[in-house]
């Protein structure tokens, strides 16, 4: 979607709408990865299976709730930026740039190995939209600076679970989720 498409009519004292438009086009598309996520963090509350069950399965509730309110926050800036915030899956489906969440019903530590993928992408991503943003609006900046925190502090957690103790992450070669899933499943395995 270009910066001309979601031009507003109005937006905040001291931006340009040009460039409030360029802030809303941005804030769209992490709108549509944090409200992925917290549809794939769910998927993954569901659909985890095997002996760290109950530990994945309650540690992802609060990521879900916190990852939502991200979100919200997301969808409110670009509503007082003067756009239009699009939460339909229709959209979200139509505008993202990545595929779904490859993994089904899987053992905790192969969906830890795809989450951390997941997270490395959004976290990625919001570390460029702060870069490109920071230069326009620091309210948004320190909006995405916020979640970036959060987002950080959750894959820490993840992490935790990949990490042997030597310090080396057993997804740290893996490109895709199904090969951090495969990757971190093997290494769980020699684990026990």
């Amino acid at each position: 979607m270009t910066a001309s498409s979601t031009t507003p009519n109005y937006t905040v004292p001291g931006i340009s709408t040009s460039d409030g438009g360029r802030i809303i086009d941005l804030l769209r598309t992490r709108l549509h990865a944090l409200n992925d996520l917290s549809l794939t963090l769910k998927h993954i509350h569901w659909n985890v299976v095997g002996p760290h069950f109950i530990a994945v399965h309650e540690m992802l509730d609060p990521q879900v709730e916190s990852v939502r309110g991200m979100a919200d926050d997301a969808a409110e800036r670009v509503s007082a930026l003067g756009g239009v915030p699009q939460g339909t899956p229709g959209v979200l489906v139509s505008e993202r740039t990545w595929d779904d969440y490859s993994v089904g019903r899987a053992d905790a530590i192969a969906h830890l190995g795809a989450l951390d993928l997941v997270y490395t992408g959004i976290i990625e991503e919001h570390r460029a939209a702060v870069a490109e943003i920071g230069k326009i609006d620091p309210v948004t900046e320190d909006l995405l600076i916020g979640q970036l925190r959060s987002l950080e502090q959750f894959q820490w957690f993840v992490r935790a679970h990949l990490e042997s103790s030597g310090g080396t992450l057993a997804t740290a070669t893996a490109r895709t989720e199904g090969q951090a899933a495969r990757l971190a499943q093997r290494s769980g395995e020699k684990e026990r």
